[in-house]
């Protein structure tokens, strides 16, 4: 997983290895989630790496849409869907300058997060963060599972910084929970975050694009 700043992660997919976020399957806390029925019918996958969580909502009838910033990782997505017959638009993004048509009605973040917070000292999460609302319809839903800083050096995520990040007017009903982020070889302490886009935003109706 990163550290430092921002370096080529069509690189990183093209390595012999899979990634150790590459598990083959969703994360485990998202996966229950899921399996629980989310807000529908449209959903962002950010970050959405070679496809697993998009394929997996799609499997239950998401209208899904997964973006990320290495063409490589989407490449590896849209072959893994077209393969298991799964329709799934997955698009080449930078989260820090994403533009895409229309609100959602639940947003996921399996580790983007964690990694703009990591690079630069953090200053490349604040452009994605202050996006972030606009791509959810009022009432929309959010989820985002972050390694902890407590999994050690170079990690920066702590509850303290969730609860600032997602906070009113932009969110609402914010909770974190602490589990367990599966890392192919080892485990991490990480969050589950779980916030509510806003109706109102600074007084005004959250207005959708």
């Amino acid at each position: 997983m990163m550290s430092g700043k921002l370096y080529d992660w069509d690189e990183t997919y093209r390595g012999a290895d899979p990634p150790p976020w590459e598990i083959g399957r969703p994360q485990p806390a998202l996966a229950e989630l899921i399996n629980g029925g989310v807000s529908g019918p449209r959903v962002l996958d950010l970050g959405c790496g070679t496809g697993e969580l998009a394929m997996a909502l799609a499997r239950r009838g998401y209208d899904v849409t997964g973006v990320d910033i290495s063409r490589v990782a989407i490449e590896l997505a849209r072959e893994k869907a077209a393969g298991a017959g799964l329709t799934v638009a997955f698009e080449v993004h930078d989260a820090r300058r994403l533009e895409l048509p229309s609100p959602f009605d639940s947003l996921f973040d399996c580790g983007l997060l964690h990694n703009l917070a990591r690079a630069e000292g953090g200053n490349e999460a604040e452009p994605y963060l202050a996006r972030l609302p606009g791509f959810a319809a009022p009432g929309a839903s959010l989820y985002l599972l972050a390694v902890s800083a407590e999994a050690g050096p170079g990690w920066t995520i702590t509850e303290d910084y969730l609860r600032t990040a997602f906070a009113e007017p932009a969110w609402t009903a914010t909770t974190i929970k602490h589990i367990t982020v599966d890392a192919g070889s080892l485990t991490l302490p990480g969050f589950l975050l779980q916030a509510t886009r806003s109706w109102t935003l600074g007084g005004q109706v959250a207005v959708s694009r």
